[in-house]
């Protein structure tokens, strides 16, 4: 019999062997292995027609990821009718000019965005323990302090052909015959959220309507306003599916208020469909996934199926 202090010598020889193997899988494999994960949803009105919604979120582009670039390129093959941005495109000034190019075809098909931090304030190196935490800020924080990223040239691009900029306000967009009402807020994670004052009286529509809610980080307090203001689909970011996940335990944290089971994926918010996108990227800081791929999304989007005589 293996005496017992060469038996813990052996499982903790394979446990740093695992914990390397993991590392190296999370950091130089998992993090590019970019993925398209598709749902369908009956929210529509009866007698609409599909709709191809593509939800991106939290890119984190720095001008040299080749690979994510290529998937990017990849998802105008799609065509999507619309195309939902849940932000935090960038890691540096120097990836705007790169991520409009990008995007360019997905750029001039109908659709809106939202920005995250990212895109405000250029990451730096943190202490990868403090996202171990449900929410590593102090209650209370705000970032008002002066941007670091030049959003607004972020902004110019992406609304360049057409998109429409959702931060603290409502738009609406027609779709063959579909109204899309969407209402959006700046970055729940930085308390720039407020929302946007209830329409007294909505304008009649000429056809069917969709209400979507739209934000970066899926705060239960912004949550909770977007079902309160009938919302009938919401989509955010953010979590990045807990970038960290483990077998059977699932995603660490989701570094906001979220439920750890909604780190990503379709669920429901008080019986509303929501899609909490994992994204495609990481802070170049912390760039590393683990039972998380990167990830878009392509939701479609159907009526009811009729109803057969009983």
């Amino acid at each position: 019999m293996r005496p017992p202090v060469a038996a813990a010598g052996v499982l903790g020889a394979l446990g740093v062997g695992a914990a390397a193997a993991a590392h190296v899988w999370a950091r130089h494999v998992e993090i590019h292995r970019y993925t398209l994960r598709e749902v369908e949803l009956r929210i529509l009105p009866p007698g609409a027609r599909t709709l191809r919604v593509l939800h991106i979120s939290d890119i984190h582009l720095v001008p040299d990821q080749r690979r994510k670039l290529e998937f990017l390129d990849h998802l105008s093959m799609l065509r999507p009718h619309l195309v939902i941005d849940t932000g935090d495109n960038i890691s540096s000034a120097a990836a705007i000019p790169v991520l409009a190019e990008a995007l360019e075809p997905l750029l001039r098909r109908p659709g809106a965005f939202v920005m995250g931090s990212n895109d405000m304030f250029e990451p730096g190196p943190k202490n990868p323990a403090r996202y171990l935490l449900p929410d590593p800020r102090p209650e209370g924080i705000t970032e008002d302090r002066e941007l670091t990223l030049p959003t607004p040239e972020l902004a110019r691009r992406l609304s360049a052909h057409g998109w429409k900029d959702l931060t603290n306000t409502r738009e609406s967009i027609e779709l063959g015959g579909l109204e899309v009402r969407l209402v959006g807020v700046d970055d729940p994670h930085l308390e720039r959220d407020e929302m946007p004052a209830p329409v007294a009286a909505e304008p009649p529509s000429h056809g069917r309507v969709l209400r979507i809610g739209v934000a970066h980080a899926p705060y239960q307090r912004v949550l909770d306003a977007f079902v309160a203001d009938g919302a009938e689909l919401i989509l955010a970011g953010h979590t990045h599916g807990g970038q960290l996940r483990l077998p059977g335990i699932g995603a660490l944290v989701t570094n906001c208020d979220l439920p750890r089971a909604q780190a990503r994926g379709l669920s429901t918010w008080q019986g509303v469909p929501m899609n909490v996108s994992a994204g495609l990227g990481a802070s170049p800081y912390s760039n590393y996934r683990l039972l998380t791929p990167p990830e878009a999304t392509l939701l479609t989007l159907r009526a009811p199926k009729p109803a057969t005589a009983g």
